[in-house]
């Protein structure tokens, strides 16, 4: 299921990108959001720290030049330190359960990354939409 989903999430975010001109977090994001909408917990936890490293990445700006190639490696590399800080430290130290672990420990950074180039609520709505097509999608070939 986890190929199909990937592979279909690939294909509805080159579909948003072209018809829409509007990117759902990246080229994979569609497709492993899709996987989990049924836990919203985690969802909504990817989102978070997608919007922690923005804000991460907005303050650095102001005091070191982030663009382009250095600005997508900041915020992948961002995206997987907050996100491992967040399951690994910080969800047990609260006795938060598994069910607030983040998805993937590289997608909050690819949300991060088009939310910096495009806006928050675009790339929030756009993620959620382009995921659930994909999951219609698998409900209906699965």
């Amino acid at each position: 299921m986890l190929v199909a989903s990937i592979g279909m999430g690939i294909v509805i975010s080159f579909l948003f990108s072209e018809f829409l001109r509007i990117s759902p977090g990246g080229i994979i994001v569609p497709g492993y959001i899709a996987l989990f909408l049924d836990q919203p917990q985690r969802v909504a936890t990817t989102f978070i720290v997608a919007l922690a490293v923005l804000l991460v990445i907005k303050l650095l700006g102001r005091f070191v030049i982030i663009y382009s190639r250095r600005r997508f490696m900041l915020t992948v590399l961002l995206g997987y330190l907050l996100g491992w800080l967040a399951t690994q430290q910080l969800l047990p130290s609260l006795r938060i359960g598994l069910e607030f672990q983040i998805i993937g420990f590289i997608v909050p950074g690819l949300i991060a990354n088009d939310m910096f180039k495009q806006g928050i609520w675009k790339t929030v709505v756009a993620s959620l939409a382009a995921a659930l097509v994909v999951r219609l999608l698998l409900l209906i070939a699965f």
